[in-house]
């Protein structure tokens, strides 16, 4: 028995998940996008598999440059996420890294200042499966953020998740 895909969508709406900016850099060019379908593969060697859906008009410049960096977004970052998702009008790469401070770590990729984590990689496989590229990338460096809120995408909404770290509960994050 197969379900429908406005099932499968309100199925989905109801797992919650963080909310990252894919960026990328390379000889394509600089690009990103809003995503919230990002999980871990292994730690050995430590991998992600990120799925972007083939309609993107970012995925082409992802693929190109081979590397992708995954900005963990905390919940004050709601704002970058809506113009990475294409809701400001910012539509071009130029106008979209307007939003927030970027820097790089190992690949070069974009990575987003602030954000909770950014984990910076080299992109070892994509398979495609129907609307989306399913890649997996192979982490490379990886910059802790300060430990407060995140947020993740619920119910077609943005929430804010956790709490912040008071002085006795605080846990200090370092970059690579």
């Amino acid at each position: 028995m197969s379900v429908s895909r406005p099932e499968f969508r309100e199925a989905m709406a109801r797992l919650g998940a963080a909310v990252s900016i894919i960026s990328t850099d390379g000889p394509a060019g600089r690009a990103g996008l809003t995503a919230s379908a990002v999980c871990s593969v292994t730690d050995d060697p430590a991998t992600l598999l990120v799925c972007i859906n083939r309609n993107s008009t970012q995925i082409g410049a992802i693929k190109a440059n081979g590397v992708l960096c995954v900005n963990v977004l905390t919940a004050e970052q709601k704002e970058i996420s809506n113009v990475f998702a294409g809701l400001t009008g910012a539509a071009t790469a130029e106008q979209r890294f307007r939003a927030g401070r970027w820097s790089r770590l190992e690949t070069g990729a974009p990575v987003l200042d602030g954000s909770a984590v950014s984990l910076d990689c080299a992109i070892e496989e994509v398979l495609e499966k129907g609307t989306h590229s399913v890649f997996f990338a192979q982490i490379r460096g990886i910059r802790l953020g300060e430990h407060g809120p995140g947020l993740i995408w619920w119910g077609r909404e943005y929430h804010p998740i956790g709490r912040e770290h008071g002085p006795s509960g605080s846990r200090s994050g370092g970059s690579t």
